[in-house]
């Protein structure tokens, strides 16, 4: 999976489900110990900064994670949406451009794009 955002915040009340989360979208498995910060790093980004905040966040912005699976769009929603996330909006042309925003355990919104095939695909 190739991600166009690096190095993110992401401010939550339950540090460890969030961890867990999104390590299960990155298909990385993450180890940590400390109960106010942790870092997710993979090899090829991005690298995500938990803080934990003492209550839930009541204004909720993007966070700006753009992936780009490696699979087919629909195969990774599918597999994101198992894993916990939600979907909140779909932003897709007809030809298949576009995005599909979705929502962690917390409410903090990102987006799946296209995978690479897909775009070669729909270019030829």
């Amino acid at each position: 999976m190739s991600n166009t955002m690096f190095n993110v915040a992401i401010d939550c009340n339950d540090l460890s489900a969030q961890i867990e989360f999104w390590s299960r979208v990155m298909e990385t498995p993450v180890a940590f110990s400390d109960d106010h910060e942790a870092v997710i790093e993979f090899p090829d980004g991005p690298n995500l900064f938990f803080q934990r905040v003492p209550e839930p966040k009541t204004v909720k912005n993007r966070v700006h994670v753009c992936l780009r699976p490696s699979r087919l769009r629909e195969l990774e929603v599918a597999r994101l949406v198992d894993v916990g996330a939600t979907v909140v909006s779909d932003h897709r042309t007809p030809d298949g451009a576009g995005w599909v925003v979705l929502a962690d355990p917390e409410g903090n919104e990102f987006c799946v794009l296209r995978s690479d095939a897909e775009r070669e695909a729909q270019q030829s």
